[in-house]
């Protein structure tokens, strides 16, 4: 996760970059408005925190414009200002959340955790298409494409597949899947999922060199690029 910290107090902005970098957050520096706007449109950044008062662009007319570019960033501000109309404006401009100085190191990571989760669960509810290697979904038509044939499945094959889609490369217990896909607790004397895992085998992989679906004996399941011919 890339972080941008735009304050114009050495003192602070150090003491912020220093807890980010422990809790293994990249970070960057801007000490004032105009360059720390340039950053945040150039840099890709997750997350951008910002004072209010800064030098050459204020932290509201800053969120503003960032905020017209890149919607989906989340902001938080840091100020002394701590009224509710200070609040307000702030929110106002686009703010995520806002912090009043002073303030704990602990409550600012806090809300940046809070912020990144929801920025994430987002971006993840607004994908509309899926794809590994040459496998592609779409989860507003429902279809679904192996280089760029068309496979049919049932809707538990689908939610199945999309769920193995959306966590790729990541071995997926019986348990979890039943959990996440069935909405029910595995049970151990019965073979559903090893089931359904054989009906998508057949229509993702069995037309294909290339194995997409794999078994890992004792643990679960996989989606893999893997050639071996093998479970």
């Amino acid at each position: 996760m890339k972080i941008l910290v735009i304050e114009d107090d050495l003192r602070v902005a150090e003491l912020i970059q220093r807890a980010l970098k422990e809790e293994y957050f990249e970070t960057d520096i801007a000490y004032d408005g105009y360059y720390g706007k340039r950053l945040a449109l150039q840099g890709n950044y997750d997350l951008i925190i910002t004072d209010i008062v800064l030098p050459k662009i204020d932290g509201i007319e800053l969120c503003k414009e960032v905020k017209q570019v890149l919607p989906d960033t989340p902001i938080i501000m840091l100020t002394a200002l701590g009224t509710t109309d200070d609040k307000l404006q702030g929110f106002d401009a686009g703010a995520d959340d806002y912090l009043v100085k002073p303030f704990e190191m602990r409550e600012l990571l806090a809300r940046i955790r809070v912020c990144l989760k929801r920025s994430q669960k987002m971006a993840k509810s607004a994908t509309v298409l899926l794809k590994y290697a040459d496998l592609e979904m779409n989860l507003h038509s429902k279809l679904v494409k192996r280089a760029d044939k068309v496979i049919s499945l049932t809707p538990k094959e689908f939610n199945l597949l999309q769920y193995m889609m959306q966590n790729p490369e990541r071995v997926l217990s019986r348990i979890e899947i039943a959990e996440k896909v069935w909405n029910t607790h595995f049970d151990t004397g019965t073979n559903f999922i090893d089931v359904y895992i054989n009906y998508l085998r057949k229509k993702i992989d069995k037309d294909f060199s290339c194995r997409l679906i794999h078994t890992k004996p004792g643990m679960g399941f996989i989606l893999q690029v893997e050639n071996e011919n093998k479970n």
